[in-house]
């Protein structure tokens, strides 16, 4: 089959790799629909995080084309929707809503679904089928939910958005702007977003966004604070994972507020004693995509939410180093992947 490799820092490249097995009872080979480049996957691309030959890819959608022998509640012909992390679903942590960090989780990513084919394990608790075949323009959004509306849902949630909050937003990718979509969704009453970026002020709008504020550091602290009358906002989305935006989220959140931080953190070291009189919550983390699919699933099949609007640019797979350059280059906010038939 063909698939995405990145070889090293900068250098991705489309090649044909061995088609997936199933190496155990309870996998399933799914053909690939759609896949996509995710922000974290620039990490490695910028070399910050070390790579060498790695196969790419941790969001899918596709059709099922094989099951082991102990595969039960997901059939072929099935089309799914997976998660970032295998899991499955059974263990303790599955069960209190935390799949990403299920007992036998497994990294999607050192898998790789930028391809034709992927092998996914833990077939039961890691898809999630649609009701009946999803039409074409539900694919962008179900491939969403896959990871970016999941991971910014759990940011909502994290934060404990809700009715007559504020939440603001430190990140405008993907994430950050599905966390704003997440937030309207769950009902907040202002949604602040940091942008600097004219397309993606105008996608946070149309989700759900309140107020822009294009200022960041310091500067953006005090102008959220200026909004809020000197309190903060109720609840923060951390989206980025940098040094940066860790401390503006903490420092934009009022006392006894909210933190859900979902970027994945590079070199982030929190001071103690400003964490300590801040007396804000923090959670966050790999986001459990798991836990919501149904839910989300069903909003984007009833028409109820469109966050394959993230998607502004797509691209055959053989095409897929253009979107990583795309989205290093922030021309794209997120590029969709079309696996060719095999």
């Amino acid at each position: 089959m063909r698939g995405v490799v990145m070889r090293a820092p900068g250098d991705v490249r489309v090649e044909e790799r061995e088609d997936p097995k199933i190496l155990y009872p309870t996998d399933a080979i799914i053909r690939v629909s759609a896949a996509c480049v995710c922000g974290s996957d620039l990490w490695p691309f910028r070399g910050v995080d070390e790579v060498h030959d790695r196969p790419m890819g941790h969001e899918y959608v596709g059709v099922v084309e094989q099951v082991g022998s102990d595969v039960k509640n997901i059939q072929v012909g099935d089309f799914v929707v997976g998660s970032l992390f295998a899991s499955d679903n059974t263990c303790e942590i599955c069960q209190a809503g935390y799949q990403s960090r299920c007992v036998h989780a497994e990294l999607i990513g050192m898998i790789g679904t930028q391809a034709q084919f992927a092998r996914i394990p833990l077939a039961d608790g890691t898809l999630v089928a649609t009701p009946g075949r999803p039409e074409a323009e539900l694919i962008p959004s179900l491939l969403a939910a896959s990871d970016v509306l999941g991971t910014g849902w759990f940011a909502a949630v994290a934060a404990e958005a809700g009715p007559g909050k504020t939440v603001a937003v430190v990140g405008d990718g993907a994430v950050g702007l599905l966390g704003v979509l997440a937030a309207k969704q769950l009902g907040a009453e202002r949604i602040v977003i940091f942008s600097r970026h004219e397309d993606r002020q105008k996608l946070a709008v149309e989700f759900g966004a309140t107020d822009i504020v294009t200022e960041r550091g310091d500067e953006g602290v005090a102008k959220l604070n200026d909004l809020m009358g000197g309190l903060g906002a109720h609840s923060t989305i951390e989206a980025v994972g940098t040094q940066e935006s860790m401390m503006q989220a903490i420092r934009v959140t009022r006392p006894g507020g909210h933190v859900g931080y979902v970027g994945v953190a590079h070199e982030v070291q929190l001071p103690g004693d400003e964490l300590f009189f801040s007396a804000v919550h923090l959670h966050g983390g790999p986001a459990p995509v798991r836990r919501f699919l149904p839910e989300l699933i069903q909003l984007i099949c009833d028409r109820k939410i469109n966050p394959g609007k993230v998607f502004d640019l797509e691209l055959p797979l053989e095409k897929a180093a253009e979107g990583y350059k795309a989205m290093d280059e922030r021309r794209a906010i997120k590029a969709l992947l079309i696996p060719q038939a095999a």
